[in-house]
C-alpha cells in the first residue's frame, strides 16, 4: 500500500472560472429570477438532447411532480415503478395522493425489470415511472412495447442521465429526446452536470410544455417576462393552482456553461470506467456494471457488486480509512419507516434482487477530474480491502 494518504471524494462538479463568469454576469444585470437565461438553457437543452420542449424547475422532484401531474395521475391512482431508487422517485407519487407499486429490477441491471410490469398493471393504474438509474438507460423498447399496448403514459426518472444514449428504432438517441412521454433531469452537484440544485423536463407534447410553464409559476396566466416587457399595464389571472418550482437565472446562466461541457465530461467519465473495468476485469466473484448493447451509460456512478459473504460495510470502512469515499448500493423505499405503513404502497413483485443490489454492492468514486493514479489507487484498495475480508471471515 502506498505511503502518501490522498483524499479521493466520491464525485465532484466540474464548474471553473466560465460558471463564476456566468453567474457574475447575471447578478450585475439585475435579473436574478426565471427570465432570458433561463429561456436560453431550456433553449439549448431541448437542442442538446432532440427534444421538441424542455421546460426548466427548481429540481429533479418538481419535474417528476409535474409530470405525474400532466399525465393526470391522482388521489386513488397507481404508478408503477421500483423501490430500488432514491426516495424523490416515489415522495412525488405520493405528493399526487396515487399509490406507489413497485417491481424488481433486472438481475445484473439497476434498472426495472420489463417482464414484471405487466403482471403489476391493474384498473387504477395511471403511468409507469421507470428510472434510468445511476445514468444507465432502461430497456425502453419493452417497456414502450408494453405501455403503447396498454395506453399508458411513460415518464423517464432521467435525474442522473444526462449524457446517456439509447439506440432506438436503429437511431442513437440521447435520453431526454421523444422515447417516454416525459423525461425529467436533475443539476444537483452529484449528476454530471449541475446547476447547484434544479431539474428540467423534456418531451414532445406541447400541451403538457404547457401545464408545466403555468404550474411551475403558481399558475399565473402571463408570465414574468410578458409582464415585464409589455408596454401597457397586465393584470394576470390565476387559472389554476399551481406552484413555485422556478428556476432562477443564476442558475440558468451556469446551467448554460455547463451544457458546453456535457460531452467532454461524458468522454472522460467513460474513459474512467474503462480503467476501472481494466483493473478489476479479473477480480474473482466482483461483478462490474453492465452495459447493454443498446445503450451507453454517461457513468454518472460506477456500481460494483461485492461476493456474497463479503461485508459491504467492511469494505466500505477499509477504503475509508485510506481516504477513499465510497456509497452503498441505491436505496429501496419500501425498506424505510416513511413506506412501512400499510396503504402507503404496493408491492407488484417480489423485490430480492433490489434489496440485494443495496446491500451487496458499492459506488466507487468517479469525477471527470480524476486521474489514472487515482483509478488505480482505489482499484488496488478495493482488492486488498476483499482480500482482507476473505482471509478474516470464519471458515
Amino acid at each position: 500500500m502506498s505511503h502518501h494518504f490522498r483524499s479521493i471524494p466520491l464525485a465532484m462538479p466540474v464548474l471553473g472560472e466560465a460558471e463564476v463568469e456566468a453567474a457574475a454576469r447575471v447578478i450585475r444585470s439585475g435579473w436574478i429570477t426565471q427570465g432570458p437565461e433561463v429561456a436560453a438553457f431550456e433553449h439549448e437543452f431541448a437542442q442538446k438532447v432532440g427534444a421538441p420542449y424542455a421546460c426548466a424547475v427548481s429540481n429533479c422532484t418538481t419535474a417528476l411532480h409535474l409530470a405525474l401531474l400532466a399525465v393526470g395521475v391522482g388521489p386513488g391512482d397507481e404508478v408503477i415503478t421500483v423501490s430500488h431508487s432514491f426516495i424523490a422517485t416515489v415522495n412525488v407519487i405520493r405528493q399526487c395522493g396515487a399509490l406507489p407499486v413497485f417491481v424488481d429490477i433486472e438481475p445484473n441491471v439497476y434498472n426495472i425489470d420489463p417482464l414484471l410490469i405487466e403482471e403489476a398493471i391493474g384498473p387504477r393504474t395511471k403511468a409507469i415511472l421507470c428510472v434510468h438509474q445511476l445514468g444507465m438507460p432502461c430497456n425502453m423498447a419493452s417497456i414502450m412495447e408494453i405501455a403503447r399496448t396498454r395506453r399508458l403514459p411513460v415518464i423517464e426518472d432521467a435525474a442522473c442521465a444526462a449524457g446517456s444514449s439509447i439506440v432506438w428504432q436503429g437511431q442513437n438517441l440521447a435520453v431526454g429526446a421523444p422515447i417516454g412521454d416525459i423525461a425529467c433531469f436533475s443539476f444537483h452537484p452529484r449528476k454530471i452536470i449541475s446547476t447547484g440544485d434544479g431539474g428540467m423536463l423534456t418531451t414532445a407534447n406541447a400541451q403538457y410544455d404547457q401545464l408545466f410553464r403555468l404550474w411551475r409559476q403558481h399558475g399565473m396566466s402571463v408570465s414574468d417576462r410578458d409582464r415585464h416587457g409589455s408596454s401597457s399595464v397586465i393584470f394576470e389571472t390565476y387559472v389554476s393552482v399551481g406552484y413555485n418550482y422556478r428556476m432562477t437565472d443564476i442558475q440558468a446562466a451556469i446551467g448554460r456553461e455547463q451544457l458546453l461541457r456535457l460531452d467532454e465530461i461524458v468522454t472522460r467519465r467513460r474513459q474512467i470506467a474503462e480503467l476501472y473495468e481494466q483493473h478489476l476485469d479479473d477480480v474473482p466473484d466482483l461483478q462490474l456494471p453492465v452495459e447493454p448493447s443498446w445503450a451507453r451509460s454517461n457513468w454518472q456512478s460506477f456500481c460494483v457488486q461485492l461476493p456474497r459473504r463479503v461485508d459491504q460495510r467492511h469494505i466500505m470502512q477499509t477504503l475509508l480509512d485510506q481516504g477513499i469515499s465510497t456509497r452503498r448500493g441505491v436505496m429501496n423505499a419500501h425498506r424505510e419507516p416513511a413506506y412501512a405503513a400499510p396503504g402507503s404502497a404496493r408491492i407488484g413483485s417480489a423485490l430480492t434482487r433490489s434489496e440485494y443490489a443495496q446491500d451487496h454492492t458499492i459506488m466507487l468514486p468517479i469525477w471527470a477530474q480524476m486521474g489514472e493514479e487515482d483509478v488505480a489507487l482505489v482499484a488496488e484498495a478495493l482488492m486488498g480491502a476483499m482480500a482482507s475480508a476473505r482471509i478474516s471471515e470464519p471458515a
